[in-house]
């Protein structure tokens, strides 16, 4: 796997990450909604709201994660959330989402001194779930994951 490039993405990669996202989207049967201007405004505009990494082969892109700081008063610190991982059907059981992790780990620890990695999981993506508890990872003890958009999202925001 030395042949496989893993470095920060940049302005000038996001049409490349996003290639890599929609991917990520029809490998888990998702609908993909971010544009390039999406990736580009949320990644790389004047206030971005994650970092990516991207893994590349030869300037093909085999991998990518995009993660996001995230802080936790029971952990007593810093994380980071990968809301997103992605590796190209040839590269997988290889070893190349395992070094995408430690190095999103590594990025987040350096700019703002992450001590754990949170993500999530599909219930019917055994196999992406079986990598992860071979790497340590364990269920959230007593919790779900929620989550509010669209309409409920804007009448949320207008509670204020």
């Amino acid at each position: 796997m030395a042949e496989v490039e893993i470095r920060r993405a940049g302005r000038a990669d996001a049409a490349r990450l996003n290639g890599a996202l929609a991917a990520l989207s029809r490998d888990l049967g998702d609908e993909h909604r971010a544009s390039d201007a999406d990736i580009l405004a949320g990644g790389f505009g004047p206030h971005p709201s994650f970092v990516a990494l991207l893994a590349e082969r030869h300037d093909t892109v085999v991998g990518a994660t995009v993660f996001s700081p995230v802080f936790s008063t029971t952990r007593g610190g810093a994380g980071l959330f990968v809301s997103d991982l992605w590796v190209a059907q040839d590269f997988r059981r290889v070893g190349l989402g395992r070094r995408l992790l430690a190095a999103a780990s590594d990025t987040a620890d350096g700019l703002w001194g992450a001590r754990f990695l949170k993500l999530g999981v599909y219930h019917a993506n055994q196999d992406a779930l079986a990598a992860y508890e071979r790497l340590g990872f364990t269920p959230l003890k007593d919790g779900i994951g929620l989550i509010v958009e669209g309409d409920a999202y804007r009448n949320l925001r207008s509670c204020r």
